[in-house]
């Protein structure tokens, strides 16, 4: 699956809230925090299909 670019140049805002929400964590906080975020991303898309192939495309690229 070839993902679409979809936020353009808000992807760097995007990312320096990623970061800045992670400030200050230990790591388990962080892990607890992108768990938390993965559920709340994953309620708002509401497509199981749509999910499952995100988590294929993810996991292709964890390697």
């Amino acid at each position: 699956m070839i993902l679409q670019d979809k936020l353009g140049p808000d992807g760097d805002a995007f990312y320096n809230a990623l970061m800045d929400a992670h400030a200050g964590l230990d790591e388990a906080e962080s892990h607890a925090l992108n768990a938390r975020l993965v559920l709340i991303f994953a309620n708002q898309i509401g497509d199981l299909q749509t999910l499952e192939e995100l988590i294929k495309a993810a996991r292709a690229d964890a390697r």
